[in-house]
């Protein structure tokens, strides 16, 4: 099936170093299989990152088995819409890719309220 960005074009890379999305194809691809809807493709901050380290999802640990080696300010990674959603509330959203952010993230957010974070 063919992925979509917020334009309704295809979705472009969001990352490939790190290496992210729910496939770790470096976009943020979904399907029934995506339990968290890694649609949003960001570039984190400190704030953001610690923002989620409080809500208990640590993005800047160290996963061997998982082959992840932790984000920094400035990486680039596939959000699940949800936690940037809980993060936008709270004011610690990060910037977003537009034509890296899967189409299936308007379900859940406006286009005008994405493209307050463009990148």
């Amino acid at each position: 099936m063919k992925q979509l960005n917020v334009f309704g074009k295809d979705l472009e890379l969001c990352s490939s170093d790190p290496m992210t999305g729910a496939y770790r194809t470096g976009c943020c691809e979904t399907g029934p299989d995506d339990i968290g809807t890694h649609t949003v493709c960001a570039i984190v901050t400190d704030k953001f990152l610690e923002f989620s380290k409080k809500r208990g999802n640590d993005l800047t640990k160290d996963i061997p088995y998982y082959n992840f080696k932790g984000l920094k300010d400035g990486d680039k990674w596939c959000l699940c819409v949800s936690r940037w959603i809980e993060a936008y509330k709270e004011g610690f959203a990060p910037k977003v890719l537009l034509e890296s952010t899967h189409i299936k993230t308007l379900d859940y957010l406006s286009f005008e309220e994405l493209l307050e974070y463009k990148a």
